[in-house]
């Protein structure tokens, strides 16, 4: 009796036994399938957030050409209309391969001296390059390309408070800034009798060049003549009774303090206002392209100089959109591309 009593505690020890490793093993089964589940949630994280700091750095199109620190500085001047565009891809050619470049925005007549000078390897321009300059870069011995990098619409703008003039035409235009009309109402009889004031950028700046020729048949602008462009802005801004032009990037940039007109051109009947969409198909009747002249010599001995005009033309179209120009199609940047000595394609 004692033997049986025995073997049957003997054997509920050993069915404990089993059970309890039994529950071990299960236990330790769940905490691998965990640790695994951990480990599959850490990586996915991990790729997901190196698939967005891979987005987040690849904004810049590539470019073919290196950078090299033994090349001369390069430095630019220019326009003050194409300055914005430029100086944002500058901050990102620099930010992207480490060179900084000078850059300057006194106006297109400065950009042209200084790239006859030899102080610049690039000029911006707002309007092309004029015969005198053309000669003087011939007498230096340079030789020169010019690249398309954007459409800009010259906007002429008159303060919030005037609510009489909505759209202008080119005589209108050309008898405020030849000084023939001195009051709103020497313009249009319904305006009023109070006088004009005209501002606009000095002939510093393709700006003004780009006025008088297409405005003003080349008889000279009249008006205060302000050489730094944001001053004209603030001018138009600050007086009831004024009237300014300039690129429409400062318009843009100034939309809430500013009026702007509807310009109706030689050729057309009906005003055009200034837009995104007018100045890209040219409608706007002062529609103009922006361009950078480059120095061939620099382009051909410095590398850096070659890559940094690579990445301006391959970037110019989302440059262009960020500061409120009209970027190049496809196609038209191709065709700018093509004119880069020895570019890998």
């Amino acid at each position: 009796m004692k033997k049986n009593l025995f073997l049957a505690a003997l054997l509920m020890s050993l069915m404990f036994i089993l059970a309890a490793c039994s529950d071990s093993g299960s236990e330790e089964d769940t905490g691998s399938e965990d640790a695994s589940t951990e480990e599959g949630t850490e990586e996915s994280t991990d790729e997901e957030n190196t698939e967005d700091a891979s987005s987040e750095s690849g904004s810049s199109a590539d470019v073919t050409g290196n950078v090299n620190e033994d090349d001369d500085q390069i430095a630019g001047e220019g326009s003050s209309t194409v300055f914005p565009i430029l100086n944002l891809l500058v901050e990102d050619f620099n930010a992207d391969h480490g060179v900084a470049v000078e850059l300057g925005g006194n106006g297109t007549g400065s950009g042209f001296s200084a790239l006859i000078e030899g102080t610049a390897q690039f000029a911006n321009a707002s309007r092309g390059i004029q015969q005198e300059e053309i000669d003087a870069l011939e007498d230096g011995g340079i030789e020169w390309t010019e690249f398309l990098v954007a459409t800009d619409g010259l906007t002429v703008a008159v303060n919030p408070a005037n609510d009489f003039v909505e759209d202008l035409t080119f005589d209108e235009l050309k008898m405020i800034y030849s000084g023939e009309a001195e009051n709103w109402s020497d313009v249009r009889e319904d305006f009023p009798e109070e006088p004009i004031t005209a501002y606009g950028p000095d002939q510093s700046h393709g700006t003004h060049d780009f006025f008088n020729e297409e405005v003003m048949d080349e008889e000279g602008v009249q008006g205060q003549l302000i050489q730094d462009t944001n001053q004209v802005v603030s001018s138009v801004v600050g007086d009831q009774n004024a009237i300014g032009f300039f690129g429409y990037s400062f318009y843009q940039e100034n939309q809430d303090s500013l009026k702007p007109v509807s310009i109706t051109g030689p050729d057309s009947e009906e005003a055009v206002e200034p837009s995104f969409e007018n100045v890209m198909d040219f409608s706007y009747p002062l529609s103009r392209p922006l361009y950078v002249y480059a120095d061939n010599a620099a382009m051909e001995d410095n590398e850096t100089f070659h890559t940094f005009l690579e990445y301006t033309l391959k970037n110019s179209q989302s440059a262009a959109e960020e500061v409120g120009y009209v970027p190049l199609e496809d196609e038209a940047l191709e065709e700018e591309l093509s004119k880069l000595p020895n570019l890998e394609q």
